[in-house]
């Protein structure tokens, strides 16, 4: 057997994580990712595996695996200097990756900020940190995740970082592991659903970890066809002594709408940071900086009648469809890539409603409609109503329930054009933190009193280059 104090040539991030889990569970299987192939065929190479002679897609570690670990432990320095931070729960990145991190921070910048816990511990962002410090960079975004215990901190710091780096699954593995180790009482499913990983992936790791002894199975209970299953977990800390079944769910929702709001501040934030880095220059369509769009585009409409022509009562110049579509699209957008854009169009136009909606790079999701009491003219019916398309984009947060407007409003209609304010005021109460622009408007046109006038809407408009939008 190798010293143990020998040095070692120190295989990559992807083949020490490979190296790691046979040594751990005795063996390591490949699955269906190539990375592990060529991880397990480098080691190899280096003499820390050996493949089984019967089946190519399982190693054995090598007694020079062990005394690489063993090696590995004795050289990690005690010093509280040399510890990893608190939540920096993930491999390093390989040299290849940190060298395409730091060339594309050279030329564009941090553009996802680094985030931050209340006390100054990192969450997530520690290499975009070491490569600015290592370039003499001072300042960089930052955001502050506020409210989250030191479970939500953790699991939040590994969800980001499973969900955007390509690691391995031997990697992958570990990362679950840890997690399976924090919080063994909640189920493989809620885990997979709290990382963005297979159930079965978390379920596979849970038998290995229970059969080393290392977590306890989960409590079984018998099932109405008289199988046994795991229990599933229930939280009880604000549970009454002697709850009933109508008082548990009373609690299990309670909890359920409390993590619903945590995860929705923590999105609501991060996008309002990412905003916040948008360019805004008055006289222009912003770009990129804003999470909610109110647009009531001047369409044009179809002639009422073949003798009397086109509605005159235009108080502004009608475009063509071409020319909404191409306002905002691709890098034209005004709006972050995680945003939510309502869209009035009258009934005539759905259609085209719809397509603006796709073009702008949003997904339909509902509509508002207005009854305007008064009828009007029309074509093929005589017009009541007209429609708020609501379209989203990205990971934009959904709405805590109890708190969606009604699907109709009705009030009557007075100049041409004109919306109701309750639109607005509905937008600016379901998200009161969040930038907004109202695009083919201007601040001057508002009645006295209007919720739009409070500071946190911006508008663009025909006379932007007045300075609408600044």
């Amino acid at each position: 057997m190798p010293d143990p104090k020998k040095p070692f040539s120190i295989p990559g991030p992807n083949q020490l994580a490979v190296i790691r889990a046979a040594v751990k569970d005795g063996r390591f299987e490949e699955v269906t990712q190539p990375s592990d192939r060529k991880a397990a065929l480098k080691a190899n190479s280096l003499g820390f595996l050996d493949r089984d002679r019967k089946s190519a897609s399982i190693w054995y570690p090598t007694d020079k695996a062990r005394a690489l670990l063993t090696w590995l432990e004795s050289e990690t320095p005690a010093g509280e200097g040399n510890q990893p931070a608190p939540y920096q729960l993930l491999p390093p990145l390989s040299p290849e990756d940190y060298a395409a991190l730091e060339a594309d921070i050279i030329a564009r910048g941090v553009l996802v900020p680094v985030e931050y816990d209340e006390a100054g511990n990192i969450l997530d962002g520690h290499h975009r940190v070491q490569i600015c410090e290592s370039l003499g960079l001072v300042d960089w975004p930052r955001f502050v995740r506020k409210g989250l215990s030191e479970e939500e901190k953790r699991a939040h710091a590994r969800a980001l970082n499973l969900n955007r780096r390509h690691l391995s699954s031997a990697q992958k593995r570990e990362i679950i592991e840890e997690q399976l180790k924090e919080t063994p009482s909640i189920s493989s499913r809620a885990i997979a659903a709290r990382m963005g990983v297979d159930h079965k992936t978390v379920s596979a790791v849970r038998s290995s970890l229970v059969s080393n002894g290392e977590i306890p199975q989960l409590e079984k209970t018998e099932g109405r066809d008289g199988r046994m299953r795991p229990a599933k977990p229930m939280r009880t800390m604000f549970l009454p002594d002697r709850a009933n079944v109508k008082e548990l769910k009373v609690v299990a929702k309670q909890i359920r709408d409390r993590e619903r709001e945590v995860s929705r501040s923590v999105r609501t934030g991060l996008i309002n940071a990412i905003a916040e880095q948008g360019k805004v220059v008055a006289g222009q369509m912003p770009r990129a900086a804003f999470a909610v769009g109110y647009a009531d585009p001047p369409w044009q409409q179809e002639a009422w009648s073949d003798e009397t022509g086109q509605d005159r009562g235009l108080m502004y110049p009608a475009m063509p469809l071409d020319e909404i579509m191409a306002l905002c699209a691709g890098d034209r957008s005004p709006f972050t890539a995680d945003a939510i854009l309502y869209l009035w169009v009258t009934t005539n136009r759905l259609d085209d409603g719809l397509a603006v909606l796709k073009t702008w790079g949003f997904d339909y999701v509902s509509a508002i409609t207005w009854d305007k009491v008064n009828i009007g003219m029309g074509r093929w019916v005589r017009d009541r109503t007209e429609h708020l398309l609501i379209g989203k984009r990205g990971n934009f947060p959904g709405l805590i329930p109890g708190t969606q407007p009604e699907s109709i409003y009705a009030e009557p209609k007075t100049a041409h054009s004109r919306k109701p304010v309750w639109f607005a005021e509905q937008i600016e109460r379901l998200f009161p933190d969040m930038r907004k622009l109202e695009l083919f408007q201007r601040r001057e046109s508002l009645s006295e009193g209007d919720i739009r006038r409070n500071g946190n809407w911006s508008f663009w408009g025909f006379e932007a280059s007045e300075g609408e939008a600044a």
